[in-house]
């Protein structure tokens, strides 16, 4: 979700640092991450393999299933040098090797805004052959889908489009139900590793951790006063370093807060993941604001805290420096 949705979306929200709820007893949630290869500041190769190796050691590690949504566009020769292409593909096999699943997540990232329902639906198809035929191999499928900026596409008819070519080739829309902005975090982060500023990146782990940590208690609130119990929640996050050298943080977050991984196929099984979406809007919302609106059923904006200032203006000066290079 974009920075300049958050400002628009929490008009009612409050910014008082308060502690997260209490937890409750048990619950649910599937770790997704975005972007794979790799989702970095820079175009560099050593660094997106370092990532995915530790980012995998980390959930091994603490017995955490995932998914990997991967943007075929990062595997063009070219990008990360001449030998590139291998690697990055290698990273894939990497993801299934050490037990995970992968998903589509369009060739290039772009907006179904921007390129129209056609023009969408032909990304997505260019998005799919490596990650097919890596499964393929395993003797797997490529089933999962995930929207970029998730945005499904408008008006309603352009969402129809899509979600219907996505539907007639065999895919499942990956909802999100956690969305605690790492990406937000996540270059800054990257910045601050590459100028060796230790009281930087020992700041930004600080700030995202406790960010998540609410907002992670945000959603399972939210999700529990809308359906009255809790659901199985999905969590977005994206391949980054970041979440590589805090997995270990990550994952301490969910004990606390009550939740066991399990694997996307397994949250879905709940009907809450499949409760109607009549979102026809421009703007990337997660899916608990959408089923808000098809159920006509509030949610706690009252509690929900904006990620902190300091992080998005360093992220926006990162945006606007790469846009005033020649």
């Amino acid at each position: 979700m974009r920075i300049w949705l958050l400002a628009s979306a929490m008009l009612l929200a409050g910014q008082a640092q308060a502690a997260p709820a209490k937890a409750p007893v048990t619950g649910e949630v599937a770790l997704t991450f975005d972007d794979l290869p790799g989702l970095t500041l820079t175009a560099d190769q050593a660094y997106v393999d370092r990532l995915n190796r530790d980012l995998l050691r980390g959930l091994r590690r603490h017995h955490l299933p995932a998914i990997g949504f991967v943007n075929e566009g990062k595997l063009e020769e070219g990008q990360f040098g001449k030998q590139g292409r291998a690697r990055q593909i290698a990273n894939l096999r990497r993801w299934l090797k050490a037990g995970m699943d992968l998903g589509n997540h369009t060739f290039s990232h772009e907006s179904p805004n921007e390129l129209g329902g056609a023009g969408y639906i032909a990304d997505i198809a260019k998005g799919e052959p490596v990650t097919r035929q890596l499964l393929a191999q395993r003797g797997r499928k490529l089933q999962w889908f995930r929207y970029p900026y998730l945005e499904t596409g408008a008006p309603l008819t352009v969402k129809r489009q899509i979600s219907g070519w996505l539907g007639q080739h065999g895919y499942r829309i990956a909802p999100v139900t956690i969305d605690a902005n790492d990406w937000l975090f996540a270059e800054p982060y990257d910045e601050a590793l590459a100028q060796h500023d230790k009281a930087r990146v020992k700041r930004l782990r600080g700030q995202y951790l406790a960010y998540t940590e609410r907002t992670v208690a945000w959603f399972q609130k939210a999700s529990q006063e809308l359906f009255g119990r809790p659901i199985p929640l999905v969590m977005l996050l994206h391949a980054t370093r970041l979440n590589a050298d805090t997995m270990d943080d990550l994952a301490a977050i969910l004990k606390r807060r009550g939740l066991t991984a399990v694997s996307l196929e397994k949250a879905m099984r709940d009907p809450a993941n499949h409760t109607r979406d009549d979102y026809a809007g421009h703007d990337g919302i997660e899916w608990i604001e959408r089923w808000s609106e098809s159920l006509k059923r509030p949610l706690p904006w009252d509690s929900w805290q904006d990620p902190p200032k300091q992080v998005e203006q360093e992220y926006e000066r990162n945006n606007q420096d790469r846009r005033s290079q020649p």
